[in-house]
């Protein structure tokens, strides 16, 4: 199959370091590769991949230093695969909803993975007027917002089985890994972290728009004996601080619609303590691969309880469920059934 993977820019694919949706679209992009399929991928010249990359900007966005409009360089990719639909069987979109006008007038069938929450109220509009477009959802939470859209299913994120290990025995620190902003609650892993006396890892990338959150509110927290800040990381750094963890904190409070990280741990056999929001249940197994809390007291008996897991059974439910050539089948399933819908159009919504 001639497939066509489109990626966020942002970012490079993979990410030198925080990353969720281009980190992704690597692994998916991989693993069709692997697969045998003809992938080309549209992405940030800095990519690194075995399919044909169309670099569309010479570097990822987010630390380019003379890249004043990112959007224009997301138009003009899109206007570059418009160009070369026919050179493919199905183009695979992950930008958002920036390709709908376009992609609803190729002739050739697209599909488009949201990566973002779906609840806020300009959405809704947006995606009734474009509810033809075909959808996959990361998570069933992901999709709650909008039910009525046209999900063709949802599929679950997965990483390579050879990137990380089996980390057999519990490391003395708990770990949080990902980003400085309210709704990620770095706040809160610091309480349970000081309530706990465990101490705490921090590696969580800072963005411009947190800076003054972090400065105001986080750093103050920093001075504590137990804390350390350690600032965004990847790659090998990333896989070390999870193994050696006791276990991974994941205290979020908004409408999370998958959390990769979270996997990340569970592919060391590291548990993981989340709080109940968006697609947490769907990700942890209550009481096998980590503990859902709802208050702080609880998490932080959910410490404690952490002590009584198997990290063989974390890593053997990581290696069932979320591997990258499980993501990559069950795309291609939804890919299949694009094509035989376009074969028969009189199958295909129409709003």
């Amino acid at each position: 199959m001639k497939i066509a993977q489109v990626s966020p820019l942002y970012e490079s694919v993979p990410p030198f370091g925080y990353g969720g949706t281009e980190r992704v679209v690597s692994y998916l992009t991989e693993e069709l590769v692997s697969l045998g399929h003809q992938v080309t991928l549209f992405a940030s010249g800095d990519s690194s991949t075995k399919s044909r990359l169309v670099p569309i900007c010479p570097e990822s966005l987010r630390l380019a230093k003379n890249c004043m409009d990112p959007i224009s360089y997301h138009i003009l990719m899109i206007e570059l695969v418009t160009k070369s639909a026919e050179d493919f069987d199905i183009i695979h979109f992950h930008t958002d909803y920036l390709h709908f006008p376009v992609s609803r007038r190729i002739v050739k069938p697209s599909l488009t993975t949201l990566h973002g929450r779906l609840d806020l109220p300009e959405l809704a509009p947006l995606y009734r007027e474009f509810r033809d477009v075909p959808l996959v959802s990361i998570s069933n939470a992901q999709r709650e917002p909008l039910p009525w859209a046209n999900w063709q299913a949802t599929v679950y994120h997965g990483l390579p089985h050879n990137m990380y290990h089996l980390s057999e025995s519990p490391g003395d620190y708990l770990v949080f890994i990902g980003r400085v902003s309210p709704e990620k609650r770095v706040i809160d892993a610091i309480e349970i972290a000081k309530q706990s006396g465990i101490p705490l890892k921090i590696a969580a990338k800072v963005d411009k728009t947190e800076e003054a959150y972090f400065t105001e509110v986080i750093r103050p927290l920093l001075k504590h004996p137990l804390i350390e800040f350690i600032g965004e990381v990847g790659g090998e750094e990333k896989y070390k601080l999870l193994c050696g963890a006791y276990a991974f904190i994941f205290p979020i409070d908004w409408p999370e619609p998958f959390g990769l990280a979270m996997i990340e741990a569970m592919a060391c056999g590291t548990p993981v303590i989340a709080r109940r929001r968006g697609s947490v249940p769907e990700v942890v197994t209550d009481g096998m691969t980590g503990f859902i809390f709802e208050d702080l007291p609880q998490a932080v008996k959910a410490v404690e309880a952490t002590r009584t897991l198997s990290r063989l059974k974390i890593r053997n439910e990581f290696k069932k469920r979320f591997s990258a050539r499980n993501m990559a089948l069950n795309y291609l399933s939804v890919y299949e059934g694009l094509l035989k819908k376009t074969q028969f159009p009189e199958s295909r919504l129409i709003a």
